[in-house]
């Protein structure tokens, strides 16, 4: 792999939480480390798909930043 396949680049909310697979779209959230991109990631979802468990997934996020912080 060369160094132009890899990117230091954070992932963007279309990124996390736009696929089919459900473990990808968790893994993305997952990986969420701070409110900023959480929120971003939060109002992705409400302009697009609304849908309620990718939601539900976020808060989950949300309430384990607060604790970790």
């Amino acid at each position: 792999m060369s160094d132009t396949d890899q990117t230091n680049e954070p992932l963007t909310p279309q990124q996390r939480l736009e696929s089919s697979n459900p473990r990808i779209i968790d893994a993305g959230v997952a990986t969420i480390t701070d409110m900023e991109t959480l929120q971003a990631c939060v109002a992705y979802e409400n302009q697009h798909q609304q849908r309620l468990p990718i939601l539900k997934l976020l808060v989950q996020r949300a309430e384990g930043l607060r604790e970790e912080s």
